[in-house]
């Protein structure tokens, strides 16, 4: 009987053991099954030598005798039958295991988020979903070596500013931006070079002129449409204009779409600045003519934007790698 206020130590676990091999486990199944060390080894495809050096492994590891030795060879003793039986439940969870980290690397890949500003939404993220889809397109032969099916995606098309918002909220795995600015805790990479185009319908004043060029204040007064506040294309707009010292006038009309803006102008008498990606086949068709502003620089990047310290799925390391593709 223990003396009052003392405690009964608790029974302390054995040490665990290392694991056994599989290998080993698998030459003991082998073993039992074709009757002979010598016949497991020739079944396992390695030497005779190698595999009873592995039977000893074993032994030791495990405390136990598994074989009889004698001149006309070795077998398993009732202990080594018994233990090979496990052995052989340990060999077909393992196989089931295999089989099913298999299934899940050619399953189709679990849904993937991205948000975009809406030129890159519009005109380079169809591109990069094509190209996934590509390999496995209908009717293609698919091998061995072809590339795991595109991952199942979902585009959020958002201004720049609520791009950021939602790859830091983790609502987006990757984002796609065209602001010049970046708020704390993202990374960024590069993907491409844009401009934008000061662009009017043929019939506009401006279009007649020799050079088709127009000043800032013309730009300024002459009707300019832009997009909302938390757009990369209005932020863009802003600083080239900062850095010729001038401003947006208030209360300017702004819409919501790059297409609502090409119809204001080419139906409106408006002026817009754009992309150039999202005016180059109008401009070759002559429904748009680009008007040059002198002393206004309207370069940008294009950026894929992630947050900072977050490890990217391996559908979201697909898409990264298409998109930065030059």
């Amino acid at each position: 009987m223990t003396e009052a206020g003392q405690r009964t130590p608790a029974s302390t676990a054995p040490p665990r053991r290392e694991r056994t091999s599989l290998a080993l486990l698998e030459l003991l199944v082998a073993t039992d099954r074709h009757g002979s060390i010598s016949a497991a080894a020739r079944a396992l495809g390695v030497s005779q030598p190698s595999a009873s050096a592995g039977m000893r492994r074993l032994e030791r590891h495990l405390d136990l005798e598994l074989v009889t030795r004698s001149t006309r060879g070795a077998r398993l003793t009732e202990t080594g039958r018994a233990t090979a039986t496990w052995a052989r439940e340990v060999i077909d969870a393992s196989d089931r295991f295999e089989t099913s980290a298999a299934a899940l690397r050619e399953a189709p890949s679990a849904r993937i988020r991205l948000a975009a500003s809406l030129t890159i939404a519009e005109y380079l993220a169809p591109r990069w979903l094509a190209t996934l889809a590509a390999p496995r397109a209908a009717g293609a032969i698919v091998g061995p070596e072809d590339p795991p099916p595109a991952p199942d995606v979902e585009l959020l098309v958002r201004n720049s500013r609520t791009v950021m918002d939602l790859v830091l909220a983790d609502a987006a795995d990757l984002g796609f931006i065209e602001s010049s600015t970046m708020r704390r805790g993202l990374r960024s990479r590069t993907l491409a070079r844009d401009e934008l185009l000061v662009v009017v319908a043929p019939t506009h004043p401006w279009a007649s002129r020799r050079r088709r060029t127009a000043t800032v204040d013309e730009l300024l007064g002459g009707g300019l449409v832009v997009r909302e506040r938390g757009s990369g294309t209005r932020e863009t707009l802003e600083k080239s204009l900062l850095a010729t010292g001038a401003r947006l006038p208030e209360h300017l009309p702004h819409l919501g779409s790059t297409a609502s803006l090409k119809t204001a102008v080419q139906y409106g008498g408006a002026v817009a600045v754009l992309s150039r990606l999202t005016v180059a086949d109008d401009l070759a068709r002559g429904s748009l003519v680009q008007v040059d502003v002198p002393g206004l620089d309207l370069s940008r990047r294009l950026r894929m934007i992630w947050k900072d310290g977050t490890e990217l799925t391996a559908a979201a390391r697909r898409i990264a790698a298409v998109a930065t593709a030059r």
